[in-house]
């Protein structure tokens, strides 16, 4: 952001002696470690910088292409200003134009790797719903009757079966996702939870007992924790910064669709009888299906390339200009980012305090702020009820007296829509923003589930299915652009640099410890406060989200690491006083369409952040 427009805003805006104080919160970011790497490049005299990059390249055996790195050390300084730079030349620049105008025409090698990180969230997806229809079947297989004499009993022992591998992700598995990140890549990794997904849903449909299947699917909860957090990491480092924000997004909205197809199988194997004395051969092939998708990311990751910041961060520094030239179009691009991303590992030595991580991520009030942010957005994805559909919908329908495969034909119904609509987050999670989006759509979800909860009150017959479907659809449709796929985008970049694998990996972990919560006490609660008590319960902790969102969760979209820095440096106390200030006016201006003064701005940046295309600097911000 430029000083000029920064100047002009101010003049614009009238800021009380009050405000005034409160922008000192701001923070002076000169003076915080974590602007250091908003861009490393900036200021360096142009004689010097084609020096270092020429000296760079030589000491990492990339000499033969020290003019190349001359001239992209130049772009990564200034990405945008490019047109100026008397050093590259025609081509270089109708590449780079093409870079802004053409955001989508890109390297097939990258669609590829972004092909193969949608199909591990689509494992992810299936992995989560495939449960769904099976328990129709090995529960009163295995002796789990949930309404029997021993109904309160069966219910807590079916919650803690379908929710093992979310105990599993929160308490054991999140927290392997740096090391074996350290140690394996990024496509070692992704190896590695695939083969726990493929081996452990074959597992799960050998199973004999209810005792068998939680270990089998604890086990399962290794293929879900580590990948769900490194799976976005490696698009966002191999992806350039115009289609970043959209790529990290994609795992949300192909989960979403591993959901769906997992109903699919529900339903395409519903109808297969017992053979050969396999009792539950329906169910087996239901949980094993999910195997298949994992096998293929299994046989495919090796062909992607590597993460060039991994490799960099590795030393193998002539490996990562290799990866980086399969991802992009041309030697100078594929330099810029290899240079910049170098800038960036040299400027996290630097910052870097020799103190413990997990340490630093809540003795740090910048961090804590983003850790509580984040932590909120993940744990009201559970506590907002929509896992508690995705696991347990073909039980809710069959409460609602649906037929087994008209519950299990409503479930896919869900799954549908939860993938379709969340299409439109692609364009408005960077124009109407994270934090809008969620305090849009936190109080529909609540009336949604209400109106489904509400709706068991109506007589039996097609009136009460109706309303019950309708409203776990109109639900759906309000989750996914919204709650949806912001968690994992919100968190993926309100963290800095230097901590967010350990970041990442504690938001994650709240995010599967209360999917494990949600997913082991819903069947007690369905028996214990009847559909109408359960789904109630649910539409308050919504109306408990929007709160949380509006006092603790800041507005990320478009900013850089420096503007970053300047929101979660506004104490926790000033944003919340802030917004309870501005919500009587925010009501007054978007539902009732009255005139009323704007309040002063809580940031410098805000008025011009719908101006920008892309953080500066480039590459490296993932």
């Amino acid at each position: 952001m430029s000083n000029e427009k920064l100047s002009l805003e101010k003049k614009e805006v009238d800021v009380s002696d009050e405000d005034v104080s409160n922008s000192k919160h701001i923070g002076n970011v000169d003076q915080n470690i974590n602007a250091k790497l908003a861009n490393p490049l900036a200021g360096i005299p142009q004689d010097k910088l084609m020096e270092d990059a020429a000296t760079f390249a030589e000491a990492h055996e990339l000499g033969h292409l020290k003019d190349v790195f001359r001239r992209a050390a130049l772009v990564a300084q200034d990405p945008l200003a490019f047109e100026s730079i008397d050093d590259l030349t025609e081509d270089d620049k109708a590449i780079l134009r093409r870079e802004i105008t053409h955001r989508w025409s890109q390297p097939w090698q990258l669609y590829y790797l972004v092909i193969l990180c949608s199909l591990a969230a689509a494992v992810q997806g299936m992995d989560e719903s495939v449960i769904n229809g099976a328990n129709l079947f090995f529960a009163p297989q295995f002796g789990l009757d949930q309404h029997g004499a021993n109904a309160s009993r069966n219910q807590w022992l079916l919650g803690l079966v379908n929710s093992a591998p979310y105990l599993c992700c929160g308490l054991i598995s999140c927290w392997l996702t740096a090391p074996l990140n350290k140690y394996l890549g990024r496509r070692g990794t992704i190896f590695v939870t695939a083969f726990f997904s493929f081996a452990t849903c074959i597992w799960q449909g050998a199973t004999n007992s209810w005792q068998h299947l939680f270990v089998a699917r604890f086990i399962l909860g290794f293929g879900i924790g580590p990948k769900s957090t490194t799976v976005p990491v490696y698009a966002a480092e191999c992806a350039p910064p115009a289609i970043r924000g959209a790529l990290v997004m994609m795992w949300q909205m192909w989960t979403a669709f591993g959901i769906m197809i997992g109903n699919v199988m529900d339903l395409a194997f519903f109808h297969v009888p017992d053979k050969h004395n396999i009792t539950g051969l329906n169910w087996r092939l239901m949980l094993g299906s999910a195997g298949v998708p994992a096998l293929i990311i299994m046989s495919q990751v090796y062909f992607c390339p590597e993460s060039p910041r991994w490799l960099m961060s590795k030393g193998r520094y002539a490996e990562a200009y290799g990866s980086l030239l399969r991802l992009r179009h041309s030697d100078l691009q594929a330099a810029r980012d290899l240079y910049y991303i170098h800038t960036l590992l040299e400027t996290e030595k630097e910052i870097s305090t020799g103190r413990n991580k997990l340490t630093e991520l809540f003795t740090v009030p910048r961090n804590r702020r983003a850790a509580l942010a984040s932590g909120i957005v993940m744990f009201l994805q559970q506590f907002c009820g929509v896992n508690v559909i995705a696991y347990y919908s073909s039980n809710i329908f069959s409460e609602a007296h649906f037929s087994d495969i008209n519950a299990l034909l409503a479930s896919w119904g869900f799954g549908m829509i939860n993938w379709l609509f969340a299409f439109p987050a692609v364009y408005t999670i960077d124009t109407f923003g994270r934090r809008n989006l969620l305090l849009t759509t936190f109080p529909l979800m609540s009336i949604f589930l209400l109106m489904t909860g509400f709706a068991f009150w109506i007589p039996e017959g097609n009136g009460r299915i109706a309303v019950v479907a309708l409203g776990i659809y109109l639900f759906g449709m309000a989750y996914s652009p919204g709650e949806g796929p912001v968690p994992f985008t919100y968190s993926a970049e309100a963290y800095p640099l230097y901590i967010r694998d350990v970041g990442m990996s504690f938001s994650t972990s709240i995010l599967w410890f209360f999917n494990f919560v949600v997913a082991i006490t819903f069947p007690r609660l369905l028996g214990a406060f009847k559909p109408q008590g359960a789904f109630g319960w649910y539409a308050a902790w919504n109306v408990v989200g929007f709160i949380l969102i509006l006092l603790f969760v800041p507005e990320t979209k478009a900013l850089s690491l420096e503007e970053l820095d300047q929101v979660f440096s506004v104490p926790t106390h000033t944003h919340a006083a802030y917004q309870l200030k501005a919500l009587p006016r925010n009501i007054k201006k978007y539902f009732f369409r009255m005139k009323v003064e704007d309040v002063p701005p809580l940031y410098e940046h805000e008025g011009v952040i719908g101006q920008k295309t892309y953080a500066p600097g480039g590459a490296g911000h993932a």
